[in-house]
This record gives C-alpha cells, structure tokens and sequence, in this order.
C-alpha cells in the first residue's frame, strides 16, 4: 500500500486490485464462496474478543465525539450482536448462488433460442456510517452474488470495520479467492469517500448507507451510479378500524425496540375517529416508555406530550421521539405519507381490507405493511440473510438490497449457423 496520505494513490491502487478480483470472482465456483463465507464466520467467532476490544477503541472515540445514544447504539458489539454477525455470515453462505441462474428463456421463430442470466455488477463501492456489521454483510452479499467490493466505513466503526474486514480476508484465503476482493478503505480521511464518487475507470455502483448528510453528499458529488437509501422517515397510520391491541403492539415495537435503526417509526398518523380511544392509549404508553411525543393541535392536548414544529414533519430521529398528528382519513395520511415521507418503509393498521388496498395501492414506498412492526424492514428478515441496505431510489433496486439485487443480467444466444434474413 501507498503512502496513506496520498488519497487518490492509494484509491487508484485498490480501485485497480478490486478491478482485477471481480474479474475473477465474476466465474469463481459457488462451492469457493460458500467456503469462504463459512470460514469467515468461523474467524469472526473465533476472535470475538478481539473485535470487541477494537469496538471499546470506537466507543470511547465516539463518546469523545459526542455522539447520541442512539448512534452509540448502531455503533456497540457485544457477543450477541457479534453471534448476529456470524448467523448472517452463515445465511447468505447458504443461500443459492445467483450468478448464472437463468431468470427466462424462450426461442425465436428465426431458430433463435435466448436466455436472460444473472451476472455480477462488477465492483461495488458501498460508504457506510457508524454500524461496523455493514463490514460482514456488504462484505458476504457482494461475494457471493460475485462482486469485488471497496468497503468505506465510518470514522466511528474504524477498528471494529478493521477487526471484522480481517476476518472476511481469512475467509477469502481459506477458499482460495482473491484477498482483494473485499477490501477496505484504510484511512479515516474523508478524501477517500469524494475519490470514490468518481472512480468510473473501477466502481460499476456506489451503495450509500447513512444518514441524510452522507447520501446527500453522494447524490451530488458521485460520477458513479448510486443504489439511493434515503434516510427512514417511516409512518404509522392508525386507522379507525384499528384492532387497538394490535395498534399498541406493532406502534411499541416500531418506535421503542431499536430506536436507532432506519426501519423505526418516526411518525404516528391516527385517524380522527379513534383519537379519544385507541389515539389517546397509544399516546401514553408511548410516554410512560420514555418516548417524547410531539403532537399536533388536538394531540399536544395530552398531558406529557410537546408541541410539534412544522420541523417535525419528515424528520428522522434514530432517537426516543415520535411526532404524531391527526388526520381525517385516510386519503389524509397518503397524503401527509406523499408530502413528509422518503418512500422507505410506511404502515397501516386497520381491520379494513378497503383501506389496506388503498394505502398499498397509492403510496409508493419501497416497503409497505398491514398490521405489522416497521422494525422488520430488514432484509435479513425478508429471508435475504442479510442486505447492503434499503434502497428508496427505483432503479434496479428497491427495498432491502440482497444478494440477488446485487447483479446484473446478460442475454445468451444460442443458433445453428442461423442467419438473418
């Protein structure tokens, strides 16, 4: 490795290095892969108590740095999130190969017979905030739908990226794959993210994962393709068919369980009708678990709560604060879903299976729900094993991005001397 402090040096060189893995992993065996996802696994396990000694080094950096609780959160490896890490590891080495799965076929009057077939996007760039588990599962999706990745971590993850990267590399070598496809950025400089952006001659698509600042930086500065994940600004709606106990439970889970994840909700829309019943009920547990609520006119009412700002609508707060309002109808909570929302993840909760059609059918978010916690916006939960994250945008991909949406397609056609006529 270079000097590290000559930025566009050092990217070039591992830009060139992921170039020439991709090409390699592009027809790498699936049996190879799934070794050395395994062995990852294994080695993640195995120096547990190292990774979590380099994330007592992140923690005490982000203590210093002021971060939030709930950023600490995102940001904390125990043995248990560190077992999470390994099951993902394990998911997605199970998982079927997606490269070369023929996705249609069909022949041609002209004696043609063409297959569509899943191919690898090539080198992959994903720049990420705080959570270092990102490391293992961007690391493992791109591996096994082909990719060579370039893996930039925040300044806060730094050690624990590192400890868990080295992991990914015993796996690598374990299978006799190239090492250097899965790399990650080895410096703290911010340079490195804006070289990446515009690494055309090396990065096939950059995945964002982060807050509203990092992606809006990379929407604007990137020369690269960019997979969007939009912060989580992810509604509730309680309708005035609401079964109440099962509103009480999806609204405790979606915005209390892990405040700090992009799936928790950060906006209560309740129906006017059932305001003085299931709307008042839900409003207090939320306060008596330590929640602010910030209300509209008619909510602000309820003693404990504050009142909203117009700031409040379409606010990500990965924090112990919801804002909440009342609406009409539910054409009413589209429509505030439409204005405030970043077409992430939003949820009715209703008996009525008129207004479920309607919610579905005319809000465009990537992840929509019935009756259900918004915490499983997850694509480990989508049965992916894991996911780079959830992408907002609609191109190629949309929700959680897995393995399979991590590749590309080519057509093979096949003749017997056909020509055209």
């Amino acid at each position: 490795m270079k000097d590290l402090t000559d930025i566009p040096a050092v990217m070039q060189q591992i830009g060139t290095r992921a170039k020439a893995a991709a090409a390699e992993l592009a027809f790498a065996p699936s049996e190879a892969k799934q070794t050395a996802l395994e062995a990852a696994a294994d080695a993640v396990w195995a120096r547990r108590a190292e990774i979590v000694e380099a994330n007592a080094k992140d923690l005490e950096f982000g203590r210093n740095k002021g971060l939030s609780d709930a950023m600490m959160d995102r940001l904390m490896l125990d043995e248990a999130r560190i077992q999470g890490i390994v099951d993902g590891l394990r998911s997605v080495a199970a998982q079927d190969d997606p490269v070369g799965a023929v996705m249609t076929e069909w022949d041609r009057p002209s004696g043609l017979h063409i297959q569509r077939v899943r191919t690898p996007l090539g080198v992959i760039g994903v720049i990420y905030e705080s959570r270092p588990n990102v490391t293992a599962d961007a690391g493992a999706l791109c591996l096994k739908a082909g990719n060579a990745v370039i893996l930039r971590g925040g300044s806060e993850s730094f050690h624990s990226s590192g400890a868990i990267h080295a992991c990914l590399v015993e796996g690598l070598k374990a299978a006799g794959l190239p090492e250097d496809a899965i790399q990650l950025v080895p410096t703290r400089d911010r340079a490195a993210v804006s070289e990446m952006l515009t690494m055309t001659d090396f990065i096939d698509v950059i995945v964002p994962r982060g807050g509203k600042g990092l992606v809006g930086l990379v929407q604007r500065e990137a020369r690269v393709p960019v997979f969007a994940h939009l912060e989580g600004i992810v509604h509730i709606y309680i309708d005035a068919a609401a079964d109440p106990v099962k509103a009480l439970k999806v609204v405790m889970n979606a915005k209390t369980r892990r405040t700090g994840i992009c799936g928790a909700a950060e906006c209560l829309l309740i129906h006017r009708d059932a305001v003085d019943t299931i709307g008042q009920g839900l409003v207090r547990a939320l306060l008596e678990a330590g929640v602010e609520v910030r209300g509209d006119e008619t909510l602000k009412a309820i003693e404990g709560t504050t009142e909203a700002s117009a700031e409040d609508w379409g606010r990500e707060y990965l924090d112990m604060i919801i804002a909440a309002r009342v609406v009409d109808d539910v054409d009413a909570a589209i429509d505030h879903i439409r204005t405030y929302g970043s077409n992430h993840t939003d949820c009715i909760v209703t008996e009525d299976g008129d207004a479920v059609a309607r919610f579905f059918q005319r809000l465009d978010s990537a992840i929509l729900m019935h009756n259900a916690s918004t915490q499983f916006a997850d694509g480990g939960e989508f049965g992916m094993g894991a996911e780079i994250g959830i992408a907002t945008g609609k191109m190629h991909a949309r929700g959680p991005v897995g393995a399979e949406q991590l590749t590309s397609f080519k057509y093979l056609v096949t003749g017997d001397g056909t020509v055209r006529g």
